[in-house]
């Protein structure tokens, strides 16, 4: 069965988890995820994989417009991502909906594309911590230090920590705990910070279930009684038939 689903970043709020207390969540909008392409391991591709699809826009390419019209939908989906299974059991041309694949309690790994801060310094980027700041030193305070040797090896290793480009890298956040999953809105919501900003694109995994979690007790609908029938007049009689 397929374990992951594609959404968005709706944003930050506070809520309470199953003990009761209260911390921040990430609300993730969901929608149905439409089944475009089932990968077999034993076809062309050589691997088992279900390519989903959500989100709209406003074009697409004509390729695309193909693609979907074969599998008869008529939406203009913007994203689409491959996601492997060990067997596809999904057909093409379905959606597979919030509540089919996540439940409150759940673990679930959350990954997206980070925010990005621009050009910035070993401080900032790496958390260095800088020179000293008395006994003469007026320019060292967010310098980054020494960065190599002397003659031996002569050059500044590959990977070296220094100042540069800083986020828009995939991010993967785990353990994270399934706090509430609202069916009629799409929206499911997870302790805790996820990255990425509003709006960005998120693939959200189910790892299992939360150690020690105990699910709270359904709740039951309430049966109206059925209205009473005063069968006796005013001074305590029968009414006949």
């Amino acid at each position: 069965m397929i374990s992951s689903l594609l959404g968005t970043k709706k944003g930050m709020a506070v809520s309470y988890d199953a003990r009761g207390r209260r911390v921040g969540v990430t609300m993730i909008e969901v929608t149905p995820n439409l089944v475009t392409m089932v990968k077999k391991s034993g076809e062309k591709d050589g691997y088992n994989s279900v390519q989903l699809g959500t989100g709209s826009r406003r074009t697409i390419n004509k390729p695309l417009e193909g693609l979907l019209k074969k599998r008869g939908f008529t939406e203009r989906v913007q994203y689409l991502r491959d996601v492997r299974v060990d067997e596809a059991d999904v057909k093409e041309g379905s959606a597979i909906s919030l509540n089919q694949v996540f439940s409150k309690g759940d673990s679930v790994k959350v990954t997206g594309v980070s925010k990005g801060k621009g050009f910035q310094g070993g401080v900032r980027r790496y958390g260095f911590a800088g020179g000293p700041k008395t006994h003469g030193q007026s320019d060292r305070h967010r310098a980054p230090g020494s960065i190599g040797q002397t003659t031996t090896p002569g050059r500044v290793y590959k990977g070296k920590r220094m100042a540069g480009h800083m986020g828009m890298e995939t991010v993967s956040v785990r353990n994270l705990e399934v706090i509430g999953v609202d069916r009629k809105n799409n929206i499911l919501t997870v302790k805790g910070g996820i990255p990425g900003y509003r709006g960005s694109l998120l693939m959200v995994t189910l790892l299992g279930k939360i150690k020690g979690y105990t699910p709270p007790p359904e709740e039951k609908e309430e049966e109206e009684e059925p209205e009473k029938i005063n069968t006796e007049n005013t001074n305590g009689e029968q009414k006949g038939e």
